[in-house]
């Protein structure tokens, strides 16, 4: 039998230090985040419409009760037409105004932060306010009705007519918010990227007739392809869990033409208290991310592994 001497018990020290220190988030995670979700992951096939009973196994039954139900199939279209509508937004306009207060001009400091205050405002605020702003008599409508156009307003929360036949204006309109509240904080993630560039590349650049926005077309574009897959990747998650903005301004309507899934899964386990079937809601939503933040390891290693978020 080996005797434990000092160097053993040194490098078994220098080995379990790090773990220790880990111990205690490790512990508080697994109480708070893993241990519910294989909770939520059993509850999902079981039924446990009753609090005060315990679960009953039913196996796939909620699954299949999912695959039949026509408002979670209008939830995940929604998502996904959030998806289409939000993330190419969210890669391109954040970058020119990265691009923009990236100038060296006087007063831009003003600019960065103006541009970064939507991110710092609480949702809610945010929310309430723009559902101010959408109010039938609310300040885009009295705009609209000065320039004599749409005399009676536009429905901007209250009507699931689809904008080209696609997208409902109800679901534009919270849209609308997410995109402004987002472009601030995908702007300072681009401008970090911008300042990495060498002054000299853009000089050489110069040299060989490549000035003004062709510039960007030839250095700063490719140069930034990792922060633009990371943002594309990172605004599609946010995207897919969106909830604050649908519960706030429009709690699903109208005809459930603005539910998301997330907001679903909310409405399932606390409106209706299906605590099984909202698991199951779950499961699949996390699958759907769990897709995502797997897209998001193959790009930081393969092309963005200097760039921290």
């Amino acid at each position: 039998m080996n005797q434990l001497t000092p160097k053993n018990w040194i490098f078994i020290k220098q080995r379990l230090t790090p773990y220790l220190f880990l111990l205690p988030a490790l512990v508080l995670l697994g109480l708070t985040v893993f241990l519910p979700a294989l909770q939520a992951f059993y509850l999902s096939f079981t039924s446990y419409e009753d609090i005060a009973q315990p679960p009953q196994w039913i196996g796939l039954a909620n699954f299949l009760k999912l695959w039949k139900d026509a408002v979670f199939w209008k939830t995940l279209e929604n998502t996904f037409l959030y998806l289409v509508g939000v993330v190419p937004i969210l890669v391109i306009a954040p970058l020119l105004l990265a691009i923009l207060v990236n100038q060296k001009l006087r007063g831009m400091n003003w600019f960065r932060a103006a541009y970064y205050t939507p991110v710092v405002i609480s949702m809610v605020v945010a929310g309430i306010a723009w559902k101010w702003l959408y109010a039938e008599n609310g300040l885009l409508n009295q705009f609209l009705k000065a320039l004599g156009l749409f005399p009676e307003g536009i429905p901007w929360l209250t009507s699931p007519a689809k904008i080209f036949g696609i997208i409902p204006i109800s679901l534009a309109s919270v849209m609308a918010v997410t995109v402004w509240k987002g472009l601030g904080y995908y702007m300072v993630i681009y401008l970090a990227g911008l300042q990495s560039i060498p002054a000299d590349v853009y000089e050489a650049a110069a040299i060989d007739g490549s000035d003004g926005i062709s510039k960007h077309w030839d250095i700063t574009i490719p140069l930034m392809k990792p922060y633009l897959a990371l943002v594309a990747v990172i605004s599609a998650i946010s995207a897919t869990k969106v909830f604050e903005e649908v519960y706030i301004m429009t709690q699903g309507g109208p005809l459930s033409s603005s539910k998301t899934i997330v907001y679903y899964l909310y409405e399932q386990a606390f409106g209706n208290l299906e605590i099984s079937y909202a698991c199951t809601i779950g499961l699949v939503l996390f699958l759907i991310i769990l897709g995502l933040s797997i897209l998001r390891l193959v790009i930081n290693q393969e092309g963005g592994d200097n760039i921290t978020i």
